[in-house]
C-alpha cells in the first residue's frame, strides 16, 4: 500500500487531515500509532479548525522534519537547504491544490468563524469537502521529495 492510499485510509477511519499523512509515514518515522496520531493531532482543520495552513501540509512538513531536517543548530547552510526543500514542497502542493491555505482551500471567508466541533464524518460530509484530496496529494508530494533526494 502506497503513503498516499495509507493516508486516505487514515482520514476516512477518522483522522484528521495532518494525523492522516503523519500516520501513513509513521513505520518510516520509528514512531507508534499512537504517539504520531498525538504529535498531529493539534493540526486538523488548519490548526485546530482556526482554518490557517492545511493539516495536510502541516502532516507533510512534519514528517518532512522529522525524516529530512536539520539538527546542527549552528549551520545556516543546513537550516537554508531545508527552508529551500520546505518551500518547494509547499509551492508543489499550492501549484497543485491553489493554496497551502485550510480557508482558501475550503473557500470560506476570511472572517467566517468555525466552531472547535469537527464536522461528523460520513459520506456525505465526504462529498461536501475535498479534504480527503489534499491529504492524498500531500502524502504523494512528499513521497517524490523523499525520492528524489
Amino acid at each position: 500500500m502506497t503513503h498516499e492510499e495509507k493516508a486516505l485510509q487514515y482520514f476516512t477511519s477518522g483522522a484528521n487531515c495532518a494525523q492522516a499523512v503523519v500516520l501513513a509515514f509513521h513505520d518510516e518515522l520509528g514512531m507508534d500509532e499512537k504517539t504520531a496520531a498525538r504529535l498531529a493531532s493539534s493540526f486538523g482543520g488548519g490548526i485546530g479548525r482556526l482554518r490557517e495552513v492545511c493539516g495536510a501540509v502541516s502532516g507533510m512538513m512534519m514528517v518532512y522534519g522529522l525524516l529530512r531536517g536539520y539538527d546542527d543548530l549552528k549551520n545556516p547552510d543546513a537550516k537554508k537547504q531545508h527552508y529551500e526543500n520546505v518551500q518547494a514542497l509547499a509551492n508543489a502542493f499550492r501549484e497543485e491544490n491553489g493554496s497551502i491555505i485550510c480557508r482558501e482551500l475550503l473557500s470560506l471567508h476570511e472572517n467566517e468563524q468555525t466552531e472547535p466541533t469537527p464536522t461528523p464524518r460520513s459520506s456525505a460530509a465526504f462529498h461536501a469537502r475535498p479534504c480527503f484530496g489534499f491529504v492524498q496529494s500531500a502524502a504523494r508530494l512528499l513521497d517524490e521529495k523523499l525520492n528524489e533526494q
